[in-house]
C-alpha cells in the first residue's frame, strides 16, 4: 500500500523511518501539512456521524471532569412507527453538555466513517498490528480521564482546538492488562508537559502515564484522535504455542496424579515435547500466521446485482502474501489460501496493492481479464467493490496511481 498521507506526516513529525521506533520512547512533533487534520475529521462531522447512527455505550460515552455520565444524560430511545425502540444520541441533550463542558468519547469510529476506516487499515499495513482509533471531543474548561496508562502504544493526532497534556515515565516496564503485578502508582518523572494544537502529533508508548485536560483554558474545544496499536508480545506467542500443542498427542493426555515414577516420566516427556515445540514454531512464524489468518472485515458485497465491479480495493487487515509455486501462485490473506495461474501475478499485485484500482486499466496493463480475477478476490473477502462512500476515504489521502 502506498503510505497514507497521515502516516507520511507522522513519520516526518516524529523523525521516524518505518515502524521500528513504535513503542520505544516518547516522541512529539508537528505534521508538515497542518491542513490534513480537517480532511480526517472535524468536530461537526463527528457530531453528524452520531446524529445519523444508532450508537450507545460503550461505543459512545460522555465524561464531565473525569467522571463518566449516565447514558440517560445523552442517550434516548426513539420509537419507530411500529413501536420499535432504537437507542440514539439525544443531540439536544448532548448539545447542552458540550455547551457547559464535557468530554465526548467515540470508540472505534472507523466502523462508521470511511476516512477513518482507510486510515486505520493503512496504519495496520504499516505496523503489521491491529489498530483502533478513538476520538475525544472536549469542550470548555473541563478535564477528561484522570492520570492513567494504556496497555498499548498510541499515536495521538490533534485534529482541532487545543488540549493540555501531562506525560510521565512508566512505573513498571511494559505493563500488561493481565499482568503478574499491579501497576497503580503513577511515576513522578515527567516526560513532557504542554499543549497540543491542531496539526501536532504525539507518540506515547505502552505504560507511560498520561492525562489530557482543558482545565484553565476557558471557553473553546479540543478534538483529537488516538490510534491505539497493540503489539504482540512473548505472552501472545506462548498462548499460540499452547494452542499448537494440541497437535501433539503427548500434551493431550491427562496429567498423572499418582506414582512418582510415572509422574517423572510424563514430566520428562512434556519437557522434551515443549522444547521441540518452542524451537520448531518461532515468533516469526506466529506473526506471519496471525496476519494470514485474520478473517475478512465487514464490507459491501453486491454479487453483481448492480453490474460488474469497476473499481476495487484490497480490504485485508494486513498485506496479503503471494507465494510462487511452479506454474501457479498462492495468495494467503483473510484466512484464505487461493491458488491462481502464475500469469495472473502482475494483475494480482495491482489488485492487492491496498489502493483503489480500475479493473479496465488492470486488464489492459496485465493482459488478462481482471474482472474475473477480481470477482474471485471479492468472493473470498480479500477485496471489495469501491463504493462512493469508501472512495471518499481514499481521495486525496492515498495515491491512486492505478485508478
Amino acid at each position: 500500500m502506498h503510505y497514507h498521507r497521515l502516516i507520511q506526516g507522522v513519520e516526518y513529525a516524529l523523525g521516524w523511518d518505518g515502524p521500528n521506533a513504535l513503542g520505544t520512547q516518547f516522541a512529539r512533533g508537528r505534521l508538515p501539512e497542518p491542513g490534513l487534520v480537517t480532511r480526517l475529521l472535524t468536530p461537526t462531522r463527528l457530531l453528524d456521524i452520531l446524529m445519523r447512527r444508532s450508537l450507545s455505550p460503550p461505543q459512545v460515552r460522555c465524561l464531565r471532569n473525569g467522571t463518566e455520565l449516565h447514558p440517560r444524560d445523552y442517550i434516548a430511545e426513539t420509537t419507530s412507527r411500529r413501536s420499535q425502540a432504537i437507542p440514539m444520541v439525544d443531540m439536544h441533550r448532548l448539545g447542552h453538555l458540550l455547551e457547559s463542558g464535557c468530554t465526548l468519547v467515540v470508540d472505534a469510529i472507523s466502523r462508521w466513517d470511511a476516512t477513518m476506516d482507510v486510515a486505520c487499515r493503512s496504519w495496520q499495513w504499516w505496523a503489521r498490528e491491529r489498530v483502533q482509533v478513538n476520538t475525544y471531543l472536549t469542550t470548555q474548561d473541563t478535564s477528561g480521564f484522570t492520570l492513567h496508562w494504556d496497555d498499548h502504544d498510541v499515536i495521538i493526532v490533534q485534529l482541532a482546538g487545543e488540549k493540555n497534556w501531562d506525560v510521565r515515565a512508566p512505573s513498571r516496564p511494559v505493563p500488561m492488562y493481565r499482568d503478574a503485578a499491579p501497576n497503580s502508582e503513577p511515576s513522578d518523572q515527567r516526560v513532557w508537559s504542554g499543549t497540543l494544537r491542531a496539526g501536532d502529533v504525539m507518540h506515547i508508548p505502552r505504560g507511560y502515564w498520561h492525562q489530557a485536560t482543558r482545565t484553565t483554558q476557558g471557553a473553546g474545544y479540543s478534538l483529537h484522535a488516538t490510534f491505539g496499536i497493540e503489539q504482540r508480545t512473548g505472552v501472545d506467542w506462548l498462548a499460540w504455542l499452547a494452542d499448537r500443542s494440541r497437535e501433539n498427542e503427548v500434551f493431550r493426555h491427562d496429567l498423572v496424579r499418582h506414582g512418582p515414577q510415572e509422574q517423572q516420566a510424563q514430566t520428562q516427556a512434556l519437557a522434551e515435547a515443549a522444547c521441540h515445540l518452542v524451537i520448531s514454531a518461532s515468533p516469526e512464524e506466529f506473526l506471519a500466521m496471525r496476519e494470514q489468518q485474520q478473517p475478512p472485515p465487514r464490507q459491501v458485497c453486491t454479487h453483481g446485482v448492480f453490474g460488474p465491479p469497476a473499481v476495487i480495493a484490497c480490504m485485508t487487515d494486513f498485506p496479503p502474501r503471494l507465494s510462487p509455486c511452479g506454474d501457479t501462485i498462492i495468495v494467503f490473506g483473510a484466512g484464505k489460501r487461493i491458488t491462481v495461474a502464475a500469469k495472473a501475478e502482475p494483475a494480482l499485485r495491482m489488485l492487492l496493492c491496498g489502493q483503489p484500482v480500475d479493473l479496465v486499466a488492470v486488464s489492459a496493463a496485465a493482459g488478462i481479464d481482471a474482472v474475473r480475477l477480481a470477482n474471485v478476490l471479492i468472493e473470498e473477502g480479500l477485496c471489495a467493490e469501491v463504493t462512493d462512500e469508501l472512495l471518499s476515504g481514499y481521495t486525496g489521502l492515498i495515491p491512486t496511481d492505478n485508478s
